[in-house]
């Protein structure tokens, strides 16, 4: 699934091409995805300017000019397409297609429909059901180290578990957490609880500087992510524990003098991480 990093980058090629625009053609080519579309969705976008992008958590939110915003979730597989408008054809899997004044083109591809478009009032954002109750953004000054400190007292789970709860933080996922808390020298596996304090005081920048770094490199190209363009991010080139199960992490000489990177699974995901240097 697209984190928070390549979910940012999307919104700012989309934003690039498409602020101040005008949507003068909007088709929906199902009536679903994860969730029912609204039925008027179409008719609601089209003849709408944008006016401008906002990410909240992996969501992108689209404001019109008419008061609605258009909520985009790319799911598990979904990718958006962007060239000129003109092709008749669609792509494969392809549900969604918008076309502005100028000759552009957007096509939101899904393969396997778990992403997600809806309407809300721009004035209502934050209420909607999926946004509703989602913590901090981790790169926003709300989210600090008094605020995490009070957020992980007395909680009695993992710390990469505490993490990946929205409520806790907005939009980590797993492959951050895990470069995150290798930065900070924590253990995935040490308790919430334990964290405030010093650790805290380690990890609240760790995870900005993590996120902002995969930002910059246009995030991480798995399977099926790409960038608005076409173009893959590459901050998977600079992984320093996350599938790298068995090698050197760059803190520590690796195999034979230790173990190297380890991999474990918690909650049914993979996490990685070097049991030398995170305590």
């Amino acid at each position: 699934m697209p984190e928070l990093p390549e979910v940012e980058t999307v919104m700012r090629g989309l934003r690039a091409r498409l602020e101040g625009r005008v949507l003068r053609r909007v088709m929906a080519h199902r009536p679903d995805l994860r969730w029912p579309l609204p039925r008027d969705l179409a008719e609601r976008m089209t003849g709408a300017r944008v006016t401008g992008f906002r990410r909240r958590a992996k969501y992108i939110l689209m404001r019109l000019d008419n008061g609605w915003s258009v909520l985009l979730h790319l799911g598990m597989s979904g990718r958006m397409l962007l060239g000129p408008a003109g092709r008749n054809e669609l792509a494969p899997h392809e549900h969604l297609e918008m076309e502005t004044d100028d000759g552009w083109r957007v096509g939101f591809v899904d393969p396997r429909r778990f992403g997600s478009v809806d309407l809300i009032a721009t004035e209502a954002e934050d209420t909607h059901r999926l946004l509703a109750g989602l913590g901090p953004e981790p790169l926003d000054a709300a989210f600090n180290v008094a605020g995490l400190n009070a957020a992980l007292a007395g909680k009695r789970t993992p710390i990469k578990a505490a993490l990946l709860d929205q409520k806790i933080v907005a939009g980590l996922g797993n492959i951050y957490v895990c470069e995150a808390l290798f930065r900070a020298g924590i253990s995935p596996q040490r308790l919430a609880s334990s964290v405030p304090g010093a650790r805290a005081a380690r990890l609240v920048p760790a995870i900005k500087e993590t996120l902002r770094d995969a930002i910059a490199a246009g995030g991480s190209s798995l399977r099926d992510y790409v960038q608005p363009d076409g173009e893959l991010g590459y901050f998977q080139h600079a992984w320093r524990v996350y599938g790298h199960e068995g090698e050197p992490c760059p803190a520590c000489p690796g195999p034979p003098a230790c173990g190297g990177v380890r991999r474990i699974v918690q909650s049914g995901r993979s996490t990685f991480y070097c049991p030398r240097t995170q305590r």
